[in-house]
C-alpha cells in the first residue's frame, strides 16, 4: 500500500515580477543548480521579447505561455492484448507543467547565438502560434481528436 502523498512545497515568488510562474519557469530552465544563470538568462530574453515586439515582453510570455498549453493528451493503456491510445483530460497543474517544458525544451533546439535569444526567438513565435512549442500541442490535440474512438476506455 502506498503512503500519503507528498506535500507540495511552495515556491517563492520571483524578484521581479513577484510571480510565482516565473519561478516554476525558471527551475525548469536551470541547469546544474545554477538559479541566478537562469534568472538572468530569463530576463534578458523578456527584455529581448519586448525589443522584438514593442510591447510588455512578461505579457507576451504569458501569452504564449497560455497558447502551448495543452487541453487533452493521449495516454497509453492496455485492453486484451492490444495498446490503445486513450485521450484524456490533462490536470490544471499538468497543463502548466508540459506547456512550461515545451517551450523550454524547443528552445534549447532553436538556432541562436545565446540561450536568452533562443528563449526569446521561442517566446515570441508561440505568442503567435508558430514555433515548435506550439506545433507540439497542436500534434497532441490532432492525436487525441484521431483516438476519440476510444475514449471510452477512460483510465
Amino acid at each position: 500500500m502506498r503512503k500519503a502523498q507528498a506535500k507540495k512545497l511552495p515556491l517563492a515568488p520571483d524578484p521581479k515580477f513577484n510571480d510565482m510562474l516565473v519561478t516554476r519557469f525558471v527551475n525548469n530552465l536551470m541547469w546544474a543548480g545554477k538559479k541566478s544563470t537562469a534568472y538572468t538568462i530569463f530576463y534578458d530574453a523578456i527584455d529581448r521579447v519586448s525589443k522584438i515586439s514593442g510591447e510588455n515582453g512578461y505579457e507576451i510570455w504569458k501569452r504564449a505561455l497560455s497558447n502551448v498549453t495543452p487541453g487533452v493528451e493521449v495516454r497509453s493503456r492496455r485492453i486484451g492484448g492490444a495498446t490503445f491510445q486513450i485521450p484524456t483530460e490533462v490536470r490544471p497543474d499538468r497543463k502548466i507543467s508540459l506547456s512550461i517544458k515545451w517551450l523550454v525544451r524547443y528552445s534549447r533546439d532553436r538556432n541562436g547565438k545565446t540561450m536568452a535569444d533562443k528563449l526569446a526567438n521561442e517566446i515570441v513565435a508561440a505568442s503567435k502560434g508558430e514555433g515548435a512549442a506550439f506545433k507540439k500541442k497542436e500534434d497532441t490535440h490532432r492525436m487525441a481528436d484521431a483516438n476519440k474512438a476510444f475514449a471510452h476506455f477512460k483510465i
